[in-house]
């Protein structure tokens, strides 16, 4: 018997209307196909029949007792017997006649191959408005954007796989972000990702879709998010401490005019509070890739180990501990002008100017030193 090539793997929860077309079209594609392969049906606790009909079918099947969309799928890849695993949802929504153009791909030596419905065929009423036009194209922009992965449908319900290489990826979330985590951990991996066309018609179900828009957006949102911590964290905690510094600096040797608007000390309180505000995103920054790396959830990054062998512990320690100084400095200062004036009243706006910057400085020092120390905790693992 030769060594089965594909599996078809369907996620199942109660889809007894569309089950067994799809199964059918499952095994004409790959009888035309011309290889050996089977039909897959990861059951998530259906109720409906849908295990029977899957078995009637032809089909093999999975029971999987931990509910999920991606619970499903995990599940599923695991038990495939096929060297290639294409993954397609069961409410006979695609066309699994395009099994040849994923198989080529993955004969070509792509990793894992994504379907776009976008430069394939939407048909009419397969896709809601929100989803066409929003979701989907904001979703994959920011995909591209954060991991540089090369598709443009994040969230097709089509895609084939080398089931060694996904199963090496570690995949966790059970929930319908799988499918984000499933690409953005193989971009991350450095596996070899492509896209073929593909088509959406309107799936054949009397009820309601499992997907809900912006529940189910969301968590792929705050997925993409916390598997970014540059663009989390990092750009706008940077933005923010450049900007916040350099209007102090420009606002504290006196009062600024733009037009008829005059920018004095309390501009420049808020000035200091964004640049303070910036430095704390950007230790959460640095935080976040220590542990994301620690606990392979992101690659080691050479280029950020190469800053942790100038960026030492003692490093951190001296620069927090010099910037606490000239806070420290400004401040006695400040008791000095105050001294020479009687300890009497004092110009509060020109008092603030010293003092604001003392504060900022012994702040920063603090939080330079304590995040030291902690950063250096979270890095003893990596070391």
């Amino acid at each position: 018997m030769k060594p089965i090539t594909i599996t078809i793997l369907m996620p199942c929860l109660n889809e007894a209307e569309t089950l067994g077309i799809c199964i059918q079209n499952a095994h004409k594609a790959i009888s035309d196909a011309g290889i050996p392969g089977e039909v897959l049906v990861a059951d998530n606790g259906s109720s409906d029949g849908s295990v029977q009909i899957a078995a009637s079918a032809g089909a093999r099947i999975v029971n999987v007792p931990a509910r999920g969309y991606g619970a499903a799928l995990l599940a599923g890849i695991e038990a495939a017997e096929g060297k290639y695993v294409l993954m397609a949802d069961a409410d006979d929504s695609y066309d699994f006649s395009h099994l040849p153009r994923f198989l080529s791909s993955l004969d070509a030596g792509f990793d894992l191959v994504m379907g776009n419905r976008f430069r394939g065929e939407i048909k009419p009423g397969a896709m809601p408005l929100l989803h066409r036009y929003l979701g989907n194209p904001v979703l994959s922009a920011l995909g591209r954007i954060f991991f540089k992965i090369p598709a443009g449908d994040f969230h097709c319900g089509i895609r084939a796989c080398r089931r060694d290489a996904i199963l090496g990826l570690a995949l966790k979330t059970t929930g319908m972000e799988f499918a984000s985590e499933m690409v953005v951990k193989a971009s991350l991996q450095g596996l070899r990702i492509s896209e073929v066309p593909t088509t959406l018609r309107p799936d054949g179900r009397s009820h309601a879709p499992h997907l809900r828009t912006w529940r189910d957006g969301w968590r792929h949102l705050r997925f993409l998010l916390l598997y970014s911590p540059r663009w989390l964290f990092l750009y706008p905690g940077f933005v923010a401490a450049v900007v916040g510094t350099l209007l102090a600096l420009w606002l504290i040797p006196s009062q600024r005019a733009i037009g008829r608007y005059h920018l004095d000390v309390d501009t420049l309180t808020y000035a200091i509070g964004l640049a303070l505000m910036g430095v704390h995103i950007c230790v959460f920054a640095v935080s976040a890739r220590v542990f994301g790396t620690r606990e392979g959830f992101l690659p080691p990054s050479a280029r950020f180990e190469r800053l942790f062998k100038y960026f030492t512990l003692e490093t951190g320690l001296l620069f927090g501990v010099a910037l606490f100084c000239v806070g420290m400095g400004a401040s006695l200062y400040s008791l000095f002008v105050w001294k020479e004036a009687g300890f009497g009243p004092l110009s509060a706006t020109s008092m603030l100017r010293l003092t604001l910057p003392a504060m900022a400085c012994m702040l920063a020092g603090v939080e330079t030193v304590f995040s030291s120390f902690f950063l250096s905790l979270l890095g003893m693992g990596r070391r």
